[in-house]
Formats: C-alpha cells, structure tokens, sequence
C-alpha cells in the first residue's frame, strides 16, 4: 500500500499526520477492547469471574510508588541523595573521582 505522499504541501501533511494519529488511537483502542473480550471468555471458559483473576493476582508484582530508602547524600547538597540501587548518579561518580570512598557519602 503505497501512498504518494510528494504532492501534499505542509498544511495537507499536518491534516494527514493528525488523521493517523486519530486512527491509531482508535486502533489501539480496538485492540484493548478486543483484547479484554477475549480475557473475560478465557475466564468463563475456566469457570471464574475475570475480576477474580486479577484480584488473585492484584497484589504481586512491582509496588508502584515505593522508593528505597536513600543510603548515600551529595556532601554538597544534601538534598540529592541516592537509594544505591541502579545507576550511580553524577555527583556520586564525581565524588568518587574526586577521591572520595563510597563510605564517606553514607548518609
């Protein structure tokens, strides 16, 4: 399906590009609804409500908005501090090129 685009000024592009942002919203849209049919008659195939299913599984995975506590503070700006978890942040691979341990920026 090939589209010959070359003809379009930049107003009829702008038209075009927000009429595929619409229609991929509405695809995307489809999609879910078609998916969640699908898991509500996998539910009713096994016997069980589809809110039952996602309440037994409701309470595991990653809690949202929960932070580590934070280990180590920026000597500088005690305000930036860090759980040790993931990427070192800036200050801390400053602060260790600078000559500092990592014991020196525990909180």
């Amino acid at each position: 399906m090939a589209i010959d685009l070359t003809g379009l000024n930049a107003s009829e592009l702008e038209v075009l590009a927000k009429k595929i942002e619409a229609r991929k919203a509405e695809v995307e849209k489809e999609a879910k609804q078609n998916a969640y049919a699908e898991m509500l008659a996998v539910a009713e195939k096994h016997g069980v409500s589809f809110e039952e299913v996602i309440a037994l599984h409701g309470g595991k995975g990653r809690k949202s908005g929960t932070k580590a506590p934070a280990k180590y503070a920026n000597p500088h700006d005690p305000a930036q501090t860090w759980s040790g978890r993931g990427r070192k942040p800036s200050w801390v691979h400053e602060a260790l090129q600078a000559g500092k341990s990592i014991e020196d920026l525990e909180i």
